[in-house]
């Protein structure tokens, strides 16, 4: 065995078994839901501006989820975590699909937020201490392709059920499939971190640190990081977060149907899971800045375009370009915001500092529908388009001034 790269043998069958197959199940339920959640809340007496608060639920909560859930899956391990998140977001879904007014759904989306991030921090726990840093790149940027796939799939799914003349509450029952399958998986298979321990593989880990580090404690200790890189990240995750609630508002407001709403969100989220590779290679292969500042620059641009087309009488055609060139922005990205943080983060005992970076850029990703809602409100939605533009460049130029060129061995 000498001489060999034991890394050259890492298990890819039993990752997948733990982080990508639940997490495919996961996001495809969650793709069912997210592109509709404004047409709901419409149906349910909201305004342009309301629905863009109720959609923004969903990063609140995940904001909500980012500190306990370090320490929920330090003290229990990433399966368990993962599955009492499935349960929680079966909670959620169930209070969606009986909601009769708008505050009863914005609960609703908050708690399902609150599971799907306690779900990704566990899944990127597990992916940051096991997988080697040689192939870290390419790991989480396939987790993220995995999510990927879900917000294509699951838009397409959800059109197709509207297609049949079901009603909107049937996206819920379709997000409840997805989660019940992402835990049946995860309790039927075996836990993967037992592979680990019984072979001397050479990981991303050298031994798991006894003590608990807390959340508190690490964001004080890395502030600085967070402040910089953190923060240029969370302008990344902004963009995100935005391109899922204004594309799904500008529909509506240029007066698309639910069903070509679907159909043009899931193309582009073919588009965006097309690249998920790509993004870990270059990440690998050129470094981090690489992806993450020409993925900003193009969702700039997509935004942009929005800023100018609203009134537009190709506006339907114009929304489509923009949707697809978010994609591709978002698609060179794959797995950027997890890479960076497990790059950070102290491979021993990655949760405490996943959760302060998930907490630090998921701050961008709950102001981006707040931010959205209040520009409708005082502006309009084309304004709305702009600011975030400017929001992207802001971040691109952030991350070039202060992102290390090298990852932390």
């Amino acid at each position: 065995m000498s001489g060999v790269d034991q890394s050259e043998r890492f298990p890819w069958r039993k990752v997948a078994g733990a982080a990508y197959v639940p997490t495919a199940a996961f996001a495809i339920g969650e793709g069912a839901v997210i592109p509709y959640i404004p047409l709901i809340a419409g149906d349910l007496g909201a305004s342009l501006a309301v629905a863009a608060v109720v959609t923004a639920m969903l990063t609140v909560g995940q904001l909500a989820g980012d500190v306990p859930g370090g320490s929920v899956v330090a003290r229990f391990g990433e399966r368990p975590t993962m599955i009492g998140a499935g349960l929680l977001v079966l909670v959620a879904l169930a209070i969606a699909f009986v909601s009769t007014n708008v505050w009863m759904l914005g609960a609703a989306i908050f708690v399902l937020g609150l599971g799907h991030a306690v779900f990704a921090l566990a899944r990127h726990a597990f992916m940051t201490t096991f997988v080697p840093i040689r192939f870290r790149a390419r790991a989480l940027s396939t987790l993220g392709g995995i999510f990927r796939l879900g917000m294509f799939v699951g838009p397409l799914l959800g059109s197709a059920v509207l297609g049949l003349g079901l009603p909107l509450a049937s996206v819920w029952v379709v997000c409840a499939i997805g989660t019940v399958i992402a835990i049946v998986v995860l309790i039927v298979l075996p836990d993967p971190s037992s592979a680990f321990e019984r072979t001397p593989l050479t990981t991303g880990t050298i031994e798991l640190r006894a003590e608990r580090t807390g959340v508190g404690e690490v964001v004080r200790r890395n502030a600085r990081v967070l402040a910089t890189v953190g923060v240029g990240a969370a302008m990344l995750a902004l963009a995100r977060s935005a391109r899922n609630v204004l594309l799904p508002l500008w529909a509506v407001s240029i007066g698309l149907d639910g069903v070509t709403t679907g159909l043009v969100i899931g193309i582009a989220g073919g588009v965006d899971f097309a690249l998920f590779f790509v993004s870990g290679w270059v990440m690998d292969r050129f470094g981090r800045l690489w992806s993450v500042v020409p993925s900003l620059t193009l969702m700039a641009a997509a935004f942009a375009m929005l800023a100018v087309s609203h009134d537009l009488d190709a506006a339907a055609g114009w929304f489509t370009a923009a949707a697809l060139v978010l994609a591709l922005g978002n698609g060179l990205g794959s797995g950027i915001l997890m890479t960076l943080g497990a790059d950070l983060a102290d491979r021993r005992n990655p949760a405490p500092f996943l959760g302060a970076w998930r907490l630090t850029t998921d701050l961008g990703g709950a102001a981006a529908p707040l931010l959205i809602s209040l520009l409708v409100s005082i502006a309009s939605i084309a304004w709305a388009a702009g600011g975030l533009t400017a929001l992207c460049i802001v971040g691109a130029g952030m991350l070039l001034r202060w992102l290390p060129r090298k990852p932390r061995d």
